[in-house]
């Protein structure tokens, strides 16, 4: 593909880096790779505690399980997302209850909430998507007032904030990713964010396979035994290296992102005038992170010939998720709260486009020129 979807980027320090973690001789996880990169979350997101994983959806399944899920608990989220957010509760046979999404933000509609709690309820899930944060205060006031725990999926959150604080540090518990297609990148990747003090040490355990063995290395007792349930959480110190070489360039990343961002927005701000599309919303109080530009069109029929258009150019441009509430999975294992109106109606409709670093701009101009032709 001439211009593909994504290209990971690199900043030009990772193989460096990778060799020292090999000189090291320490390729197991909790090296001193690891410890810089949880020590930049912790620095740069505020977060009380950031514990580096092998993926996001690690980090979601470590959240299930200290969040207490037992089966039958149900745990509230969008259908509009990824089908990580839902498996981590229902591997631990908690219940997904959908609720729709907001038509502007394609987030979680937090005016529906409320009516999905029953007694059943447990967790607040909400999802940041395209790293624009969902309406975190109305949340977090509901899950105060009913006693529920918030776990952000903030997986393509990084860099981006609510009110001047960065997603995945609002809930009690948040999740985000290195994936390689996120900004920040380790090929795979993620990290618990812990800021409920309280679930700190059990944090630690869960993901040292129920073991207390970072007690153990911090002097505070003389052996680590099993002393809870837990699994393999950890990544490798090569991961870890990749990965800090790309957090020290974390600022540039997003800008040379945002600007690509903002060539798109002001590019297709015509035709959205003239009703061709409409452009992703950013409310607010909200300042994201260039994860992705998406569009949406006036019907599905438009975005497969769009799709088909650029393929023809070889320009690839993908749609996003099928909402969860109308999978197979979906259907078995969770259940939806109200009509899914906007969920259905807008995920047939959204078309992701080409956004990574060295892109060229002409590209932009050419993708408009294809939705003009329509």
């Amino acid at each position: 593909m001439k211009v593909p979807f994504n290209r990971p980027y690199m900043t030009g320090r990772e193989l460096g880096y990778i060799a020292r973690a090999h000189q090291n001789s320490m390729l197991a996880g909790d090296g001193p790779f690891t410890a810089a990169c949880s020590r930049w979350l912790e620095q740069r997101t505020g977060a009380r505690k950031a514990l580096l994983t092998h993926s996001c959806t690690a980090a979601l399944d470590m959240a299930a399980i200290l969040a207490g899920i037992d089966p039958g608990d149900e745990v509230i989220m969008p259908s509009y997302t990824f089908v990580s957010t839902a498996n981590a509760f229902v591997l631990r046979g908690g219940v997904p209850v959908f609720v729709d999404i907001r038509p502007d933000t394609l987030n979680l509609d937090a005016a529906l909430v409320e009516a999905a709690i029953t007694p059943r309820a447990r967790a607040i899930v909400p999802v940041h998507y395209a790293g624009v944060a969902c309406e975190m205060d109305a949340i977090l006031e509901i899950a105060r007032r009913r006693g529920l725990l918030v776990i952000e999926d903030a997986a393509q959150g990084l860099m981006s904030d609510y009110g001047g604080r960065a997603l995945g540090t609002l809930g009690a518990l948040g999740a985000v990713s290195f994936h390689e297609t996120k900004n920040v990148i380790a090929g795979e990747g993620g990290a618990l964010l812990v800021n409920d003090e309280r679930l700190i040490e059990r944090a630690e355990i869960v993901r040292e396979k129920g073991t207390d063995r970072s007690r153990f290395f911090r002097g505070e007792v003389d052996k680590y035994t099993w002393v809870d349930i837990g699994s393999s959480f950890l990544p490798g110190e090569i991961v870890a290296a990749f990965l800090l070489a790309q957090m020290e360039d974390a600022d540039s990343i997003t800008a040379r992102r945002m600007a690509l961002w903002n060539t798109y927005h002001a590019r297709l701000e015509p035709l959205e005038r003239d009703g061709r599309l409409r452009r992703p919303v950013i409310p607010a109080g909200c300042r994201h992170n260039a994860h992705l530009y998406y569009v949406l069109l006036p019907s599905p029929g438009q975005r497969s010939r769009l799709m088909a258009r650029l393929k023809a150019l070889d320009i690839l441009s993908v749609f996003h998720y099928v909402p969860l509430h109308s999978s197979p999975a979906g259907r078995r294992f969770g259940r939806a709260c109200g009509p899914m109106t906007h969920t259905d109606d807008l995920s047939a409709r959204l078309l992701r486009l080409p956004l990574w670093i060295g892109l060229d701009p002409a590209v932009i101009e050419t993708i408009a020129a294809e939705i003009e032709a329509l």
